[in-house]
């Protein structure tokens, strides 16, 4: 077999080489894994703006936002203006089989958009909760916060769809309407990790800074406004390769990140797509949700307020 072929009018090269040291995998691996899930994994793709994280051989895996030079005119990019960096970046819109396949030459084994698409930028598709627990080898402690998640979503009127991180942790999902703005949807995201709190004080937390969770499981409310999520069905650069994968509520006890991998995860899908058919309706946020969230400090600004005021208290001492 030839390490090197062409797919829907993409050259895949070097198709033998290792993905990367611990993937268990090739780049014949991935490539033969994304376009067995192409027809998954796009529709979460399709006209967002797309972060991926690619590892070329010898370097550390990295972030790429901006397409890089020599991409084929066919690839479909937007121009967003990034204001921490004060420059204009070009993302990519991942709409098609062939576009999925040129990624995966460009060895892009994780897939990162958005929560909103390109025509509405203000109108999250997603509320998301990230269930981040404090040990490597704590997945059991992710679930046990993603039924906290569950009872308060439930306790709010919605209802959610949960998937492995294809990391440690775990990822809730709730659809929405398309009716309430990104910064009520942020206000609710606080609010809901807020009431899961409150389900189990002792066992998760919403603190932001590391240090103040004290072993707890972290609820992070975060992925909001323009942040971006890892897709369903996308690898992950971690030992084994292993995929964020849907999981039945019922089923979620039973499960171990490492049981889905780019080897058996199309497999295990038997021509399904577990993603949609796990995921509810889309649903309006309640404004008592909302309302609450925005009396809820936004993480990040007030853990950066904090941040400084313990820096000029170990300063004064």
């Amino acid at each position: 077999m030839s390490a090197d072929e062409e797919r829907d009018g993409v050259r895949l090269t070097n198709l033998d080489q290792s993905l990367f040291e611990g993937a268990d995998a090739t780049k014949r691996d991935l490539v033969d894994y994304l376009d067995a899930v192409a027809g998954r994994i796009v529709p979460q793709l399709a006209d967002r703006p797309l972060s991926v994280k690619r590892v070329l051989r010898g370097q550390k895996p990295f972030m790429q936002k901006n397409v890089p030079k020599g991409t084929p005119s066919w690839v479909k990019t937007v121009a967003v203006w990034a204001e921490t960096s004060q420059r204009e970046v070009s993302y990519a819109l991942c709409d098609d089989r062939r576009t999925l396949l040129w990624f995966a030459n460009q060895r892009a084994v994780e897939y990162h958009p958005p929560l909103f698409r390109n025509d509405a930028w203000d109108r999250p598709t997603h509320l998301v909760m990230d269930l981040d627990p404090p040990d490597p080898d704590g997945f059991g402690a992710a679930v046990r916060a993603a039924h906290l998640v569950r009872r308060a979503m439930e306790d709010s009127g919605l209802q959610g769809a949960v998937k492995t991180s294809g990391a440690k942790g775990v990822h809730v999902f709730v659809p929405l309407d398309g009716r309430t703005g990104a910064v009520d949807v942020a206000a609710a995201t606080r609010a809901l990790a807020a009431r899961a709190e409150r389900l189990d004080p002792e066992f998760a937390t919403t603190a932001f800074i590391r240090e103040d969770r004290a072993g707890k499981v972290f609820l992070d409310s975060t992925r909001a406004g323009g942040a971006t999520v890892v897709a369903a069905y996308s690898p992950r650069i971690r030992p084994g390769t292993p995929v964020s994968f849907p999981v039945p509520w019922d089923e979620l006890d039973g499960v171990a990140p490492a049981d889905f991998t780019i080897r058996n995860a199309a497999g295990l899908l038997a021509g399904r797509d577990l993603w949609a058919d796990l995921m509810p309706a889309p649903q309006e946020l309640p404004s008592d949700l909302v309302e609450e969230g925005h009396t809820i400090p936004i993480a990040r600004v007030q853990a950066m307020h904090e941040g400084k005021r313990r820096a000029r208290a170990r300063r004064d001492t």
